[in-house]
């Protein structure tokens, strides 16, 4: 039996208590994939982070990431959390205001960067490492609908038709006319079970244009069952892919197009998601999502 050091962090947040909560272990060196697995259970956390010395000297860490059902090729506040609490318990030099590392995951090398204020941390965005993959057509509204208690009326319809796009993790992106049809959302999992456990993209956001906070652009709700996920607060996987979403079903002659994306409030765990998108002749070029991350708790596991 061995004792492991772990970290947890809040993330996408500047406030403790809100956000999304991670737990990484900055070295897991002698965990094997069953350990990791266990480990990850009893966290319970949406994502648990793993992290090893990198196959490639070039890069930073490897990191490996697991939820309480499965491991996963990329997550996005697994990679923004793991990048600044190692920034922050000292693991990564700070190089002044600005520090670029790379991460290893299934999905490849993840460049993240650090920002930095008073020799500490407060920021760290990823770039996709994947541009956005486009799925078949998902099953019907009303199909969809009803796995999420809502009516067809719900879906905001017209141009802004429901579509699967991944950027290492797929998910369907389902655009709701707002908020209040947002917080009427009950997941039924039989009907999911049937609906959207078979398709290409399991997991399904949904959003609508009709943000809470002044500043945010979008208000999402994530459900990922299949990942042992009963709702996720912020989900940096999706808000990677929903840039491909955007960018195809509102197209700009912008080369670089922003939004933030509000997450997690129905939960009562805030969490503001930062997206970029550069894009040239129609096509995506760079993804990048971001956000403030603030430690927890710290402690030792045996295993």
């Amino acid at each position: 039996m061995a004792r492991y050091r772990f970290y947890t962090a809040d993330v996408f947040t500047s406030v403790r208590f809100g956000g999304n909560p991670l737990a990484v272990l900055p070295d897991a060196r002698g965990l094997d994939d069953q350990a990791m697995r266990t480990l990850a259970r009893e966290f319970n956390y949406s994502e648990t982070a793993f992290v090893f010395p990198p196959e490639d000297p070039a890069h930073t860490r490897r990191v490996r990431i697991f939820t309480p059902a499965s491991e996963l090729p990329f997550a996005g506040h697994p990679t923004v959390g793991t990048a600044y609490i190692l920034a922050a318990i000292g693991e990564i030099p700070l190089a002044g205001d600005l520090t670029r590392i790379v991460l290893e995951e299934g999905v490849g090398p993840v460049p993240v960067a650090i920002r930095a204020q008073g020799g500490r941390p407060v920021f760290s965005q990823l770039s996709a490492a994947k541009m956005p993959e486009y799925g078949p057509t998902p099953p019907p509204p009303e199909e969809i609908a009803a796995v999420y208690g809502l009516h067809p009326q719900d879906m905001l319809g017209g141009d802004w038709g429901m579509e699967a796009v991944s950027c290492g993790v797929p998910f369907l992106f389902v655009p709701l006319r707002g908020r209040e049809a947002l917080a009427r959302i009950r997941l039924d999992r039989q009907r999911y079970d049937q609906v959207l456990a078979p398709y290409w993209a399991r997991e399904a956001f949904l959003f609508c244009f009709e943000p809470e906070r002044a500043g945010s652009d979008l208000r999402a709700r994530m459900f990922a069952p299949y990942m042992g996920i009963a709702e996720d607060p912020a989900t940096g996987a999706a808000a990677t892919a929903l840039a491909g979403y955007l960018g195809r079903h509102a197209p700009s002659s912008l080369p670089t197009q922003r939004w933030v994306v509000e997450q997690g409030f129905e939960m009562g765990r805030p969490s503001i998601l930062e997206v970029e998108m550069d894009q040239a002749g129609g096509q995506v070029q760079a993804v990048r999502v971001g956000g403030a991350s603030v430690l927890v708790s710290e402690g030792f596991i045996e295993y």
